[in-house]
């Protein structure tokens, strides 16, 4: 690497033992870098007139600074709204996060909230637990999966993973997106965003994987609910703020959909007075998801890659796209 290689990373504020020790790592395996680790507010504000790049929550007052900046590293795959205000949005640094990092772990949730309803065990661990053994008839409380059809409201890796995984059980996947036009191999059909109406009353499984923008949040409303199947059931690991709850407890009450599950809210800490806890057709876990081994290494390895693609002039992984915060 030559000396027109060499760039300033700015890792922002607040540290971790974590994002300490990836400082350390930058250091030793990207040459010609120059980290500055920010410990408080302070020290940040003196070094982002020069820095290139950097890491972390960019607040306006900072960015107002900077000089050089062009690439700023998002510090999660789907950032809280407020990260990309309009001062952000119209500079012209190019922003990475780290999406794709939890395909795996987040398909197979989805996975499991599916087969729980289609094998009735939404009814059955309730059951367990007040000890009851009660049966239904052999041709009721199952929903057949070959031959259902699952609705991917957003087809990116954990769309076209959940997809895949939906495929060996014998779904017929159909899928919605934004900007995807290449159908992946286990999807039936892949339309625009603006079809999801008419597909909703064609599927048995409606799975949301959409993250929080200004265009999805709230549009998963009551009259959404109105357009599936009353044996419908309704799925959501992407974003709470994409959903209205209060809607979607309405559409449960008035059977308009069979049941629903949920890790993400509209509030979080769910409220434990809140009507969705006591309702025997839902399933929710607590904004988890995406657990699962790796991850930090996951995240550190884009982190990595862009740093050293970021010094060879090389594309950077995981651009969003700043006015929809994706």
């Amino acid at each position: 690497m030559t000396d027109s290689n060499a760039f300033t990373f700015l890792m922002l504020p607040p540290q971790t033992a974590l994002t300490r020790q990836w400082a350390k790592r930058l250091s030793d395996t990207v040459p010609g870098m120059k980290l500055i680790l920010a410990e408080d507010v302070e020290t940040a504000a003196a070094a982002i007139p020069t820095a290139d790049a950097a890491f972390g929550t960019l607040p306006s007052e900072l960015l107002g600074k900077a000089k050089r900046l062009r690439w700023l590293q998002a510090p999660q795959a789907a950032p809280p709204a407020g990260y990309y205000y309009p001062e952000l949005v119209a500079h012209p640094l190019t922003v990475t996060n780290f999406r794709e990092i939890y395909n795996d772990h987040i398909s197979a949730h989805i996975l499991a909230f599916v087969l729980a309803f289609a094998r009735g065990l939404h009814v059955y661990i309730p059951q367990q637990l007040r000890h009851i053994w009660a049966k239904p008839p052999e041709d009721e409380g199952v929903v057949p999966l070959p031959g259902s059809t699952a609705l991917i409201v957003g087809l990116g890796g954990i769309g076209a993973e959940t997809a895949r995984l939906l495929g060996a059980f014998g779904v017929r996947v159909l899928a919605v997106d934004a900007r995807r036009t290449d159908k992946p191999e286990h999807v039936a059909e892949l339309h625009p965003a603006e079809a999801l109406d008419s597909l909703l009353p064609r599927a048995d499984f409606v799975i949301l994987t959409v993250p929080h923008t200004p265009a999805t949040e709230g549009f998963f409303n009551r009259t959404k609910f109105r357009l599936m199947k009353p044996s419908a059931f309704f799925i959501n690991i992407g974003r709470g703020m994409t959903t209205k709850l209060d809607d979607l407890v309405a559409a449960l009450n008035a059977g308009e959909i069979a049941g629903a599950g949920l890790d993400v809210y509209e509030q979080e800490p769910l409220p434990a007075e809140h009507p969705l806890w006591g309702m025997p057709n839902v399933l929710l876990t607590p904004h988890m998801a995406g657990y699962g081994p790796h991850l930090n290494e996951r995240r550190f390895q884009i982190i990595q890659d862009n740093c050293r693609a970021f010094a060879e002039g090389r594309p950077l992984r995981n651009v969003v796209d700043k006015a929809t915060w994706f």
